[in-house]
């Protein structure tokens, strides 16, 4: 009697360990596109960097599978983007904003005017500083006051030499950029490196986004701060936006992926989904007038959100719009996206790669659901060759 009954206790107490375990989410790959080894960013806000030098290797890889080591600087693209952010930031009085951040179209512009180079060229930051990676603590902090200080005051007239003091504080910290160097028995400049090796063209990319308060398939500067260049993107209707990118994933192709990662959805603690984000339906089921929504908030005659079936949110063009226009969706993260997998219940996720170091269970790769990245995308850029036909003749490109 009494074995059976240890044995009927030890089968209760098992139950919320298998629930949590089928609550648990298992990935299958679907298809995955050819990506670099994952980086890491470390202490410092140089995600846009990261990112957009992921996808561009990825389009090399694209091109030329044989080029499976191909690793770019990110040193270099940092520095010539803040020598140029320094400028802007002065020339327009402090209005421009100058801070660690940036935007993918810095990476395309650094390509154009300036060209691109392979990592090992630069220190990885330079060694008195005592770091194997980015660590931006002690650098940027006087770097940015300085700036501060020239942008903001009240002389009559500015000594240029102020550029080459931040052109020194830079080549303290990442050593200078090279003008010429030889890669795999040949030599390069920087420009020719991207033109002769990488073989990228700076005019195949473009940005795309989806927000009301412009036209749609007409371009628009996206106002966030750390879009300081200015650069425009493509404006689509959600609907097309998520078929490109789905579309392209499925054709061969990746994207770099900017997004409001500060959801409780983007889940980086410890737990059983850990680098997974989705958008919970947390009051889906609350019963406007019942006991229920006592704890969960809702009243009377309020509008209960739609869910799918695994209890996310359906995501609608006005509540993207709404989360832009309240500041709830803010620029946060920039990534790229490569994949497609499913869950056990055969729901579809993104596979995104991070910049974060080999975190995570997925060791630094991601999962990031379709509602997710239709909510809380802030823009993509793309090869326009991946963008459908269809859509490419809508915005005339």
């Amino acid at each position: 009697m009494n074995k059976f009954l240890l044995m009927a206790v030890a089968a209760i107490c098992s139950l919320p360990t298998m629930a949590q375990k089928a609550d648990s989410l298992v990935f299958t790959t679907v298809l995955e596109n050819p990506v670099t080894s994952i980086k890491n960013q470390n202490n410092s806000g140089t995600c846009w960097s990261y990112s957009a030098l992921a996808f561009l290797e990825s389009e090399v890889l694209k091109k030329d599978p044989s080029k499976k080591d191909i690793d770019l600087c990110e040193s270099f693209l940092v520095s010539k983007t803040y020598t140029d952010r320094a400028d802007r930031n002065v020339r327009t009085h402090g209005d421009a904003s100058f801070s660690q951040g940036g935007s993918f179209y810095d990476a395309i512009f650094c390509m154009d005017r300036y060209g691109l180079v392979p990592e090992g060229l630069m220190p990885y930051p330079i060694t008195p500083y005592g770091d194997s990676l980015f660590n931006f603590t002690n650098f940027f902090p006087p770097m940015e006051a300085y700036i501060k200080a020239i942008a903001t005051s009240n002389a009559k007239k500015i000594n240029p030499i102020w550029k080459k003091d931040v052109q020194g504080m830079l080549d303290n910290y990442f050593g200078q950029c090279p003008t010429e160097f030889e890669y795999k028995g040949k030599k390069y400049t920087p420009q020719s490196f991207v033109k002769d090796y990488l073989q990228l063209d700076p005019n195949d990319y473009v940005s795309l986004t989806s927000y009301t308060h412009h036209p749609f398939y007409s371009q628009f500067v996206l106002e966030i701060q750390d879009n300081w260049r200015w650069a425009t993107s493509y404006n689509l209707p959600l609907d097309e936006f998520m078929r490109v990118m789905e579309e392209s994933v499925k054709n061969g192709w990746t994207f770099a992926w900017g997004a409001d990662v500060s959801e409780d959805g983007f889940s980086r603690r410890t737990g059983k989904n850990k680098c997974v984000a989705t958008v919970p339906d947390t009051k889906a089921t609350a019963g406007v007038g019942s006991d229920q929504s006592r704890w969960t908030g809702e009243k009377a005659g309020a509008k209960i959100a739609q869910s799918d079936a695994a209890g996310e949110k359906v995501i609608t063009q006005e509540m993207r719009q709404e989360g832009y226009d309240n500041w709830t969706t803010t620029d946060d993260h920039g990534m790229q996206i490569y994949g497609i997998a499913k869950d056990q219940n055969g729901k579809e996720y993104f596979m995104m790669k991070n910049s974060w170091g080999e975190y995570g269970p997925y060791k630094g790769f991601w999962y990031v659901s379709k509602p997710y990245v239709a909510y809380k995308t802030m823009n993509i850029v793309i090869n326009k060759n991946a963008i459908p036909k269809d859509i490419r003749k809508k915005l005339g490109i």
